[in-house]
């Protein structure tokens, strides 16, 4: 048999989960040599629908079902299959028996076909308002994709990274609440007595001298240098004496528990060091 003769899949399939499975079988027959990563995974709309998205489309109504596959295989789009290629195949999520793209990476897959805005939007709110991934790892994607040059795909991640820190911040005041721990001074600038400012906190506890930052920030061309300016200013604050407690969105919603813990034992550690500089305190 001539493997570079091109094999297409049956007909679209009637139910959802026969179009998945004949999807797969296309990318996995064409005689590769076996890898010890993953041959195939199904990715873009067809993912995020198996993830149960709102705002994707139902398996039954897509006509194209995209399959990711090492960037190495001979094998080509045809039918209703369209093949997607990756330098570096990402480890696979089990939904349903089926492996899947994790859903930034399906995300990202997804908004390579989609030019309507609104749709755009929808799917990254939902991605990070439902639990789904971090707004940080959705734009890695983006950018890895270049997809951020596109201006409609542009102002859909600048609202999701403000969904982004409004779910985080709900989640600090949750933990202050549920974790009994005492009432900070919320979203608060810093400064010294008619000096300089020392940059904005999240959450502060003037008697303890103890700040919490929330990393919100984007993996973007110029993280290094956000990630720098983060840096100066943490250890300013701690060289006047106040403790700065670094925390990610993605420990606040899988390690609660364990980041009130951190908090709690910052705020009783207050009473063993020396008094911090006074600092003024504004609103942010």
């Amino acid at each position: 048999m001539n493997h570079n003769t091109p094999i297409s899949p049956r007909p679209l399939p009637r139910s959802g989960e026969d179009r998945l499975h004949e999807a797969l079988h296309y990318a996995r027959r064409r005689g590769t040599v076996p890898t010890q990563g993953p041959e195939a995974m199904i990715t873009g709309l067809a993912a995020l629908a198996l993830y149960r998205f709102s705002s994707a489309p139902p398996l039954l109504s897509l006509d194209r079902i995209d399959v990711l596959v090492p960037r190495t295989r001979r094998l080509r789009s045809t039918g209703w299959v369209r093949v997607v290629r990756a330098h570096d195949l990402p480890e696979p999520l089990n939904v349903a028996a089926v492996p899947v793209a994790p859903v930034a990476r399906a995300l990202a897959d997804a908004l390579c076909g989609l030019e309507d805005a609104g749709a755009v939007r929808r799917l990254l709110t939902e991605a990070v308002s439902a639990g789904h991934c971090e707004p940080s790892a959705v734009v890695r994607e983006l950018n890895r994709a270049r997809l951020l040059n596109r201006p409609h795909v542009v102002d859909a991640v600048d609202a999701l990274l403000a969904e982004g820190r409004s779910i985080a911040e709900e989640r600090l005041y949750e933990m202050v609440r549920e974790f009994a721990l005492p009432d900070p001074l919320w979203n608060v600038d810093l400064r010294l007595p008619g000096g300089p400012h020392l940059g904005g906190v999240d959450a502060y506890w003037p008697d303890q001298a103890v700040a919490v930052e929330l990393d919100t920030r984007a993996p973007r061309q110029d993280d290094d240098e956000l990630w720098s300016e983060y840096t100066r200013k943490r250890e300013h604050l701690e060289r006047l004496g106040i403790t700065v407690v670094h925390i990610t969105p993605r420990k606040l919603r899988e390690a609660m528990d364990q980041q009130a813990t951190v908090v709690r034992t910052a705020l009783m550690a207050a009473t063993d060091r020396q008094p911090a500089a006074y600092v003024v305190v504004l609103p942010r």
